[in-house]
């Protein structure tokens, strides 16, 4: 056995001199392992808001996206499209369009983004589950075209979720000059009616700006006949997504761009981890602090132990071995208090999981969920119990080699 090691760790057990040697000992290594459960339970909490956000994002957004990277629009019966469709991975495409709209009922009137879809589009994507209302996802019929609007939209506008007055939709004509003397001639209008429901993503940008009508009717709108935004792409359950998506990005080229869930709410996304990283930074410099007890730890055992370094001396040790012990000693109390502080953040995000023990407050249904969301990601822990090592390591480091120089 490694020799300073075990002297190490015989002084870590044993009782000192003086209690009060035992009692900072005893704090050091509580004062690591909080500062290691804050660091667990607040990473595994940003990774339950995360993994929430993108589950709204999930019953909207498409497994992948492809769009044009210059532009507005491209021919959806391009021959690159169809043999991305065609491919054995895709289980189900769809055809989407998307324009700015002004949308009037009775007196009120709001900007809107109208997205046109095919009929497949409840295959897609799990649509039916944030729909409200006694009917039924409706883009049309023999008659008349629907249009599925978000909730917040539907507060805006106060249609109510079933409206019997038709929408009216506006929207420019295309390559035409507004004509000054006439300005309602140089817009294109058409009306959608209520299928009975309204989505809710919980997000504004969709549930306060977007409507959902059929492709057909909006190209007739804007006197498309080919032309789409995007081709939207569910994958087969075993399809790996990354891989597919490399292999369509080499089939379209540089012209198209192609997204992933997470790429399309990139700004999102991006927002959370800068909170995330943020707050891991200010709980690593706390974890900092905290070590400081480790410190005034190891500078109480070397002055109770000099009687211990005279015989270790005097049996022909070294002082870079002497300092060894007490270096030995600083990173057991910091593994201990990593160890500790681990498993107890582990144990706290498992409960908070089960039971929701920590609640937003608010009441019931003025949030989203009623308890703060934990998702615990083996990489995240790996890194805290990393960092925590790190920090102890290398904060006992020059103190130990001072203090046996000085006290020694």
């Amino acid at each position: 056995m490694n020799f300073p090691f075990y002297i190490a760790k015989r002084y870590l057990f044993s009782k000192k001199k003086h209690n009060a040697i035992n009692i900072i000992s005893g704090i050091s290594v509580c004062g690591v392992a909080l500062a290691t459960l804050a660091l667990v339970c607040t990473l595994s909490v940003f990774n339950g808001f995360q993994d929430m956000v993108a589950s709204f994002f999930t019953a909207f957004d498409p497994q992948l996206k492809v769009t044009v990277r210059e532009g507005k629009v491209f021919d959806g019966q391009d021959a690159r499209i169809r043999t991305v469709c065609s491919l054995p991975e895709v289980d189900v495409f769809t055809q989407t369009l998307e324009e700015n709209a002004m949308v009037q009922y009775k007196d009120r009137q709001a900007m809107v983004v109208l997205k046109g879809v095919e009929d497949n589009f409840e295959q897609l994507t799990a649509i039916d589950s944030i729909l409200y209302g006694t009917g039924h996802f409706l883009l049309h019929d023999s008659i008349v075209d629907y249009g599925v609007m978000g909730v917040e939209l539907v507060a805006t506008l106060g249609t109510g979720l079933e409206f019997v007055d038709p929408l009216q939709i506006y929207l420019p004509k295309r390559n035409a000059k507004v004509n000054m003397a006439n300005p309602g001639a140089s817009f294109n209008r058409d009306y959608l009616y209520s299928p009975g429901v309204v989505f809710v993503v919980n997000q504004q940008q969709y549930d306060g700006k977007y409507i959902l009508t059929s492709l057909k009717f909006l190209r007739h709108l804007l006197d498309y006949s080919t032309e789409v935004s995007a081709i939207e792409l569910k994958l087969k359950p075993n399809a790996n997504i990354a891989a597919v998506q490399e292999r369509i990005e080499k089939i379209l080229g540089e012209g198209f761009v192609v997204q992933d869930r997470y790429q399309q709410q990139a700004d999102v996304f991006r927002i959370m981890e800068i909170e995330k990283l943020i707050s891991y930074l200010f709980l690593t410099f706390i974890l900092m602090i905290a070590c400081f007890n480790v410190i005034g730890s190891l500078s109480m055992l070397i002055l109770d132990k000099k009687d211990d370094v005279i015989t270790l001396r005097s049996l022909g040790a070294s002082d870079k071995l002497i300092s060894r012990i007490f270096l030995f000693e600083g990173r057991l109390i910091t593994l201990f208090g990593a160890i500790i502080g681990v498993v107890l953040g582990l144990l706290l995000c498992f409960i908070q999981q089960t039971f929701g023990v920590i609640s937003l407050g608010g009441g019931s249904g003025a949030f989203v969920v009623d308890a703060y969301p934990v998702s615990v990601h083996a990489w995240d822990v790996v890194l805290v119990f990393i960092t925590v090592l790190a920090v102890g390591f290398l904060s006992v480091w020059y103190p130990v080699r001072y203090l046996s120089k000085r006290l020694l």
